[in-house]
């Protein structure tokens, strides 16, 4: 059962989270943290044209919670808003209620369907979405307020 939860995809991803640090001057920057497990996560992001258009993430997480921000971190150039809520969405349903795994750019989530098993991991599963969906939201408030 615990290979099914730490499989070889789930750790390939944990190894390899693209685009790691900080950025110099981000339209928005969000920290989260799981109460449940203590995981942290922070993101940074620049969106254009309500497209993110450069990001930097910083993760402290199991390798689940770094699988999904690898994922998410991968793929979240050129995505909008609605892509990236979908992906949350679709990644919450497969966790809590047996739904399909996400498609789209996001696919490769699907190496965490493991974690259905193990409620206790699904908040750090979530942190990196739940953020990103901060993230542009904020962005896109703060460039509406700006220019508007």
């Amino acid at each position: 059962m615990i290979d099914d939860l730490y499989s070889s995809d789930v750790l390939r991803l944990a190894a390899n989270i693209p685009h790691i640090g900080r950025l110099e001057t981000p339209d928005a920057s969000v920290r989260r943290v799981s109460r449940l497990c203590g995981s942290e996560l922070e993101l940074d992001l620049v969106l254009k044209d309500d497209v993110v258009t450069d990001h930097a993430i910083r993760v402290k997480a199991c390798a689940l919670g770094q699988a999904s921000a690898a994922v998410l971190s991968a793929n979240l150039r050129g995505a909008r808003l609605t892509e990236i809520e979908q992906a949350r969405d679709d990644l919450r349903a497969m966790l809590k209620s047996d739904g399909p795994v996400p498609e789209g750019r996001f696919a490769e989530l699907a190496a965490l369907e493991g974690a259905r098993d193990y409620p206790a991991r699904h908040q750090s599963v979530m942190l990196a979405f739940e953020a990103a969906v901060e993230a542009v939201t904020t962005a896109t408030e703060t460039t509406t307020r700006l220019t508007g």
